[in-house]
């Protein structure tokens, strides 16, 4: 899925750091999930959808 990530609202998880080390950042649209890399926000984002990121998460939680 692609991804038109301009004008969303990216957050970063409560489980990163202040270290400014590897992280993700995340913003939750109607259809789709976007993640970037927060370290480059220029770089291209890209998205998955809802039932995906779902999946996504719950296979996480459980590893």
């Amino acid at each position: 899925m692609s991804s038109g990530a301009t004008g969303l609202a990216w957050f970063k998880s409560s489980y990163s750091g202040s270290e400014g080390d590897s992280c993700v950042e995340i913003a939750i649209a109607e259809q789709a999930v976007h993640v970037r890399d927060s370290k480059d926000v220029s770089r291209p984002a890209f998205a998955v959808g809802r039932e995906g990121w779902r999946s996504f998460v719950r296979f996480v939680d459980h590893a």
